[in-house]
């Protein structure tokens, strides 16, 4: 099943304005007002595409920026909740109603409080978890972690590593890792396999491979939050 996306068609041509003519002067001839000249824009904050979308959702109700969303997170959301053990057809119905949620609570994102993958992955964290309580399916390590702790603003590394798989940071981020430690979340996290798997690959005990994954974690969000 996939999401149903609002109808992108829209006008959006641009207005263009010439020079405009004041009028003729004494000597007959037409003086014209030369267009105004560029400007020049001071450096700012590098903005992300996906930030860039989420804000003409936000303000103007943007369906192309929304498709574009869409296309983005879908497929990365859709690994994430199976990696917990969801299946294909219900990760999907799971994703639609996030997708659909981003789309109506649009207007309570705000950028200087958390990244739009960080938002995002709320909302879908908050919905596995209540689909897994309402069929009384013991709660994946990950997500009794997160029920555990603090939910504040600041996007966790594993939410990061979900839905920003392509990101430049995170390929930099994760180059300043160990190489133990590096391999070991690659490998759960870029490879989508379960503790148990990644232990039968390495022949490492299984307490092994939560404690790297957990430190190599800790220390991606050091790395990740210096870089931005």
């Amino acid at each position: 099943m996939l999401i149903t996306r609002p109808d992108t068609a829209l006008d959006d041509r641009p207005s263009v304005t010439g020079p405009s003519v004041t009028g003729p002067r004494k000597d007959n001839t037409l003086v014209t007002t030369p267009p105004p000249p560029p400007q020049v824009s001071t450096p700012t904050t590098q903005v992300s595409p996906q930030t860039t979308w989420m804000l003409a959702v936000r303000d103007s109700r943007d369906r192309a920026a929304f498709a574009a969303l869409f296309d983005h997170f879908a497929p990365r959301l859709k690994g994430f909740i199976m990696r917990s053990g969801t299946g294909s057809g219900q990760a999907e119905e799971i994703v639609q109603e996030v997708m659909l949620t981003v789309w109506r609570k649009a207007a309570q994102f705000d950028p200087t409080r958390a990244q739009v993958s960080s938002w995002v992955y709320q909302i879908a964290r908050n919905r596995q978890i209540d689909v897994i309580r309402k069929e009384n399916r013991p709660m994946p390590e990950e997500l009794a972690e997160d029920l555990a702790g603090a939910s504040g603003a600041e996007p966790d590394a594993s939410q990061i590593l979900a839905v920003e798989q392509e990101s430049s940071q995170l390929k930099q981020a994760l180059s300043r890792l160990k190489p133990d430690q590096r391999e070991i979340i690659e490998r759960a996290y870029l490879g989508e396999l379960s503790h148990q798997e990644i232990s039968t690959q390495t022949g490492l005990p299984l307490g092994t491979i939560k404690s790297r994954i957990r430190l190599g974690l800790d220390r991606l969000r050091h790395e990740l939050k210096e870089l931005r």
